[in-house]
């Protein structure tokens, strides 16, 4: 099993090491089995995310995370994704909820990676009713030791 997570940081500060964040998302990739990835976990400001939302999703403003799975044409290639996240924006949203940055960083890790991994949620209010929400959530709490050291 090879499961690669390459986590990087764009000048803004993390509130999570970046070994945790990496073994977050290696814990997300197993509990989905999967058996092969290469990952990139990138973390960015506000307004490099604004940029990137408008660019590739056309929309406008800084959001908290975007993922994409990377098609790769080889027959059994490895799952490839990106995830780029923002903190300041994770900040914003932990205080809003009521919940800790660290675990809303978590949380947007676990997301990315699902989203790399296929899964999907409707807009709006719908999402946190979502099966990809609650996923997520149970995600969330089994890599709790990760975030919370």
């Amino acid at each position: 099993m090879s499961l690669a997570v390459d986590v990087s940081s764009d000048g803004v500060r993390i509130p999570l090491s970046k070994a945790a964040v990496a073994a977050i998302a290696r814990a997300t990739l197993r509990a989905e089995r999967i058996a092969r990835a290469r990952l990139s976990v990138t973390f960015v400001s506000a307004r490099t995310i604004a940029g990137l939302n408008a660019r590739w999703l056309g929309h406008r403003g800084p959001t908290d995370v975007i993922a994409f799975q990377l098609p790769d044409a080889r027959r059994g290639a490895p799952l490839a994704g990106e995830v780029y996240i923002a903190p300041e924006v994770a900040r914003e949203n932990a205080r809003a909820v009521g919940s800790g940055t660290r675990e809303e960083v978590a949380r947007l890790v676990v997301h990315g990676t699902l989203h790399v991994v296929g899964h999907d949620h409707p807009a709006g209010d719908a999402r946190t009713r979502s099966r990809m929400w609650r996923r997520q959530e149970e995600l969330v709490a089994r890599t709790a030791r990760e975030w919370r050291r």
